[in-house]
């Protein structure tokens, strides 16, 4: 029981890790805090720091969310605890300790942590993405429509309740995250990419 509850805190510690600042640093001398939205995450990484810093970014964000999973399944954990471990890792990406809890939107961690676990869901869900983005030129927008269709998608794929729950959790702090980007849509004041890089990452 000991083992398995550490590796829970590994896995919010892992998903903790603030990439867009590291690597904006690192390859730019910039902090993304300071420039733009004021996000860690991909988008505005490559808005602060330019496009490599933003792919980096976005692959070392899915790429933390993928890894604690991916070794729990490997392990053959009970599914509650693989469920444990994928929350942990998206809300230590949301609330990461290292930066005192104000962290990144979530959209790239919890692609992914779910695209180990509920692989089908998870492109179903990209593919939503894709399109909203493509129909609207709102990352933004594409970002919680590819979220709240998550539970759903991983309701028609799997029968698995801690799966729907955690993507039920996403869903919500993904929607939540992106409140200051949805009163902009309403208020038609938000940037599309046809622009500059909104806020979403």
């Amino acid at each position: 029981m000991m083992l398995l509850i550490g590796a829970v805190c590994a896995s919010y510690l892992l998903g903790a890790i603030p990439f867009g600042l590291l690597l904006s640093k690192m390859l730019s001398g910039q902090d993304p805090r300071e420039h733009g939205s004021g996000n860690i995450g991909a988008t505005n990484a490559m808005r602060t720091g330019g496009k490599l810093v933003g792919i980096l970014t976005l692959l070392a964000d899915i790429g933390k969310g993928a890894l604690p999973v991916a070794l729990a399944m490997t392990a053959e954990l009970p599914e509650i605890w693989i469920a444990a471990i994928a929350a942990a890792t998206f809300l230590g990406h949301i609330f990461p300790v290292y930066l005192k809890f104000q962290g990144g939107k979530g959209v790239a961690t919890m692609l992914g942590v779910m695209l180990p676990w509920q692989p089908l869901a998870t492109l179903f869900g990209l593919l939503i993405w894709i399109a909203a983005l493509k129909i609207s030129q709102y990352v933004s927008l594409a970002s919680i429509l590819g979220a709240l269709a998550l539970p759903l998608l991983v309701a028609c794929t799997s029968d698995s309740i801690p799966a729907l729950l955690v993507g039920m959790l996403f869903a919500s702090l993904v929607t939540i995250k992106h409140s200051s980007n949805i009163k902009r849509l309403i208020n038609g004041t938000e940037t599309s990419i046809k622009s500059k890089p909104d806020e979403s990452s």
